[in-house]
């Protein structure tokens, strides 16, 4: 590296963590575990990133019940036979400097999918699929099951599952909790009038939109101790044509992220997309910062940035100039890449993923 990467290298306090430089690793969704064990495979690319000198290292998306997975090879922390695994993990992290994340999530009505190297299609009962639930009876698109809208005591269980997967989540040796609420999944779905067409007091108005969302991360924050630090991660726009309607946008993020900051969340982990296969997403270098930039100035919350930041000049730069304080990396892009979407997260490099993801 031939430019300061001073910024980049600093500590970033965070409650009563000091991470010792401001690269974490971003969710990356393996879908290699069975009945949501973590195993070797997570042992080894988790303990590999912690190697590399990374700062914090997150896990995927860790699901808060069977039923909140998007495949059936999640990973899991809906049960306390999940934390002996999940606690080797940590332990190793910790043993070579890093501190140690998971990234609690509900799959809402992307649930209950084929892992993404297989054909695409709904995992039935008869297989061991599930029933996928959402704000409204709405599927993602055709591929996608019908899901079940959800009643009060169906929130009522789901904001428990949370509440649980946070304890487990402490007991497991984690240091961070992230929850998803990003990429058209459960949370987002509550967020986005595109997928959320309630009539009642969860839906309609920003207000209601924002209500469920914010009961989950009410009640995660009560049952983390007050000392650890808590992140939310959101796409910050749908990225929906016009002619979709009323969609999830900037404002609307930001507004959302001044109510995190209400609420003590310490850090909004900046993504987009996600939510509708019509998105029309304007990928290149650095595509996604603009937005962290604007949620850290006006909503006065710090920020993570993510999505093809791809050099060290580059990272530095977005710290010093105060567009975020943390750089979430994750797989490497190729100069030309062929973009697929992640069900974990935004587009991804389909070259290289040892097992493919399908356009």
């Amino acid at each position: 590296m031939t430019q300061p990467t001073d910024h980049l290298f600093a500590p970033l306090k965070l409650r009563s963590l000091t991470l010792p430089n401001r690269i974490a690793v971003s969710p990356m969704c393996e879908y290699s575990s069975v009945d949501g064990f973590a195993n070797d495979w997570h042992l080894v690319h988790l303990g590999s990133r912690a190697i590399g000198g990374a700062g914090l290292v997150l896990t995927e998306a860790n699901s808060v019940s069977p039923e909140a997975r998007i495949t059936p090879g999640d990973l899991g922390i809906w049960k306390d036979e999940h934390i002996p695994e999940l606690k080797r993990i940590t332990t190793f992290l910790h043993q070579h400097g890093a501190y140690a994340g998971t990234q609690l999530a509900h799959a809402g009505r992307k649930a209950s999918m084929s892992v993404p190297w297989k054909p695409a299609r709904t995992v039935p009962a008869s297989e061991g699929g599930w029933q996928p639930v959402a704000p409204s009876a709405i599927r993602f698109d055709e591929v996608y099951p019908l899901p079940t809208s959800l009643d009060r005591a169906s929130m009522d269980k789901i904001i428990a599952d949370f509440v649980a997967a946070t304890h487990r989540a402490l007991a497991a040796g984690f240091d961070l909790v992230e929850i998803h609420a990003a990429h058209g999944y459960l949370l987002h779905e509550f967020l986005s009038p595109l997928s959320n067409q309630r009539t009642d007091e969860y839906g309609g108005s920003f207000e209601n939109r924002v209500r469920f969302p914010l009961e989950i991360i009410k009640a995660v924050r009560a049952a983390w101790p007050q000392h650890l630090p808590l992140f939310v991660r959101i796409s910050a726009t749908d990225w929906a044509p016009e002619s979709l309607g009323p969609s999830w946008d900037l404002p609307q993020s930001v507004a959302f992220s001044k109510l995190l900051k209400q609420a003590e969340i310490d850090l909004v982990d900046v993504s987009t997309g996600g939510n509708h296969p019509a998105q029309q997403i304007p990928v290149g270098s650095g595509y996604q910062v603009h937005h962290s930039d604007s949620i850290r100035r006006q909503a006065e919350i710090p920020t993570a940035a993510v999505g093809m930041i791809t050099e060290p000049a580059q990272a530095d730069q977005i710290i010093r100039t105060g567009q975020a304080d943390l750089i979430l990396l994750a797989r490497e892009p190729t100069p030309q890449p062929l973009l697929a979407p992640s069900r974990c997260g935004g587009p991804t490099p389909v070259h290289y993923l040892a097992r493919p993801v399908r356009p």
